[in-house]
């Protein structure tokens, strides 16, 4: 029973079994008729679009042939039109060209015409030439007859009067421009010498380096000279000074170039009279404190001066060589408080100008910084003091005008005319400076002798301590434009040949006299 069961159970699987693979072919099937239809319609689907696209591409394609071809057709008309303007602009140019052809062919042929009338006329001067030379010839042979004088003697004669005329021409115009020029400068340098000498006062004379020391009585002397004169050698020796001990009543003279050493030892042998004691232990000590105190006096004059023009920077050798001029002079002038003057000058004339003041300063400070060592160096203080100022770290500007200012060099700046202006002014001024008779009187007679040297000069005179020297010239002689050449010509010579402080006036004067006498 089992066993009948199973079997039928097998045979029912394998039954079900061939049923459900059946089914499964039958479907499979279907699912493929299915697909061949699903493919075979999209295909057709995809070839009804291909067709319809080929159809919308076509009409495309024909529109914009269409379109294409009538923008060609336009743009075929627009060159033709172009071209054809084009064509009418050349017709016209060569017309143009044609009529300026036929016009430069017509003037070739006048200038033709012209060439060979210019020719004839050429031929016709050479031959008046010709004529007109030979008729100068005989003018001038005919001339030289009636005159008496060859072509090069007339030539000279007229060449003379022409310079005699171009000299007058040139005197009237410098007499002219000279005066123009004058009223100008004159104006604006007398406002500014008036506000720096009204801004600026300092006194007369100043003092000067004493050389000769007054003793107690003449027994003095003798201590001073000492047994065999040891006392004397050893003052002379630690100072360096020549003493001069002659029959001058109860007076010593100090003979030396270094003013620095002549204070030393003035100050020296006063304090040794003073003191009493005298003797060669005694001179060096004394000598010795004395040189140190003067050195301390020289840095604060230089000090001092520096501050109160307002000066800084300076640098502490060359502030010594400033302190030193405390102890020179020239003409009696002590050249510290000159330097100190032409300091302020310049500074207020720069302040007038617009200039830097302090620079201005500086350089009137330091313009004769030379003379504290000229004694020991050769050549111009001017000279002198520029290698200092450079030496010690000053600027070209200011080294510049410390050498100008006598003009051993050119200036360069507006500044070195202004030392130059504040030193004349400072060393000019009345009471500033003394000068010895002989030098003075020499002075006066080169002057004259300058004036007198020239030709048509009738007398001549320094006046005003030599400050202006009148000429006076033959009026027969020398016209009015020839004596302004005369003055021009006598400063010239006077700058060139003579030394002096300041400036000199030259005034030429031409009078013409009539004189008659009534009789009875």
């Amino acid at each position: 029973m089992n066993g009948f069961t199973i079997g039928l159970t097998i045979v029912g699987f394998c039954i079900g079994f061939g049923i459900a693979f059946w089914v499964k072919i039958l479907l499979d099937r279907q699912k493929a008729d299915a697909a061949r239809t699903e493919a075979a319609r999209i295909v057709q689907e995809g070839k009804n679009r291909a067709e319809a696209l080929i159809k919308e591409s076509n009409i495309e394609a024909k529109d914009r042939l269409l379109k294409m071809k009538a923008e060609f057709d336009n743009e075929t008309k627009e060159t033709r039109a172009e071209l054809k303007k084009q064509e009418r602009r050349l017709i016209q140019k060569e017309e143009n060209v044609d009529r300026k052809i036929e016009s430069v062919e017509r003037k070739e042929k006048d200038l033709t015409r012209l060439e060979k009338d210019i020719e004839k006329r050429v031929e016709q001067i050479t031959k008046q030439e010709q004529e007109y030379s030979g008729l100068i010839a005989e003018q001038k042979t005919q001339l030289e007859k009636i005159s008496g004088l060859t072509a090069e003697q007339a030539k000279e004669l007229l060449m003379r009067a022409m310079e005699n005329e171009a000299r007058f021409e040139g005197g009237k115009l410098i007499k002219r421009i000279e005066s123009e020029a004058k009223e100008e400068a004159d104006k604006k340098a007398k406002k500014i010498l008036a506000t720096a000498i009204q801004r600026y006062a300092a006194d007369y004379v100043a003092e000067r380096t004493v050389t000769v020391v007054q003793l107690p009585s003449d027994e003095m002397k003798g201590r001073i000279i000492g047994r065999e004169g040891r006392n004397i050698r050893a003052l002379e020796a630690a100072t360096g000074i020549d003493l001069i001990i002659d029959d001058t009543p109860e007076a010593v003279i100090l003979s030396g170039f270094n003013p620095i050493r002549r204070e030393v030892a003035r100050q020296s042998l006063m304090r040794l009279i003073a003191d009493g004691r005298i003797h060669p232990a005694r001179i060096e000590d004394v000598v010795k404190k004395v040189t140190e105190e003067v050195d301390a006096v020289i840095k604060e004059a230089g000090e001092q001066a520096a501050f109160d023009l307002g000066v800084h920077g300076i640098n502490n050798e060359l502030i010594k060589y400033i302190g030193q001029l405390k102890y020179r002079t020239s003409y009696s002038q002590n050249v510290l408080q000159h330097s100190v003057e032409v300091g302020f000058l310049c500074g207020i004339m720069a302040a007038e100008l617009g200039l830097k003041e302090k620079l201005a300063r500086r350089m009137g400070l330091l313009h004769d910084i030379g003379k504290g060592i000229d004694h020991e160096v050769e050549g111009p203080h001017a000279l002198i003091g520029s290698r200092l100022a450079k030496k010690f770290g000053e600027s070209p500007l200011v080294v510049n005008a410390i050498a100008s200012h006598h003009e051993d060099v050119p200036p360069t700046s507006v500044y070195d005319i202004l030392v130059q202006a504040a030193d004349g002014l400072s060393g000019a001024r009345p009471g500033a400076r003394k000068e010895l008779l002989e030098n003075y009187i020499k002075r006066l007679e080169d002057l004259e002798g300058i004036a007198t040297s020239f030709k048509g000069v009738e007398s001549a005179y320094a006046i005003q301590a030599g400050r202006e020297l009148r000429v006076i010239v033959e009026s027969s002689k020398i016209n009015d434009e020839e004596s302004i050449l005369i003055s021009r010509d006598i400063v010239k010579k006077i700058e060139e040949t003579l030394t002096f402080p300041g400036q000199i006036k030259v005034t030429v004067i031409r009078e013409t006299r009539a004189v008659e006498y009534a009789n009875k």
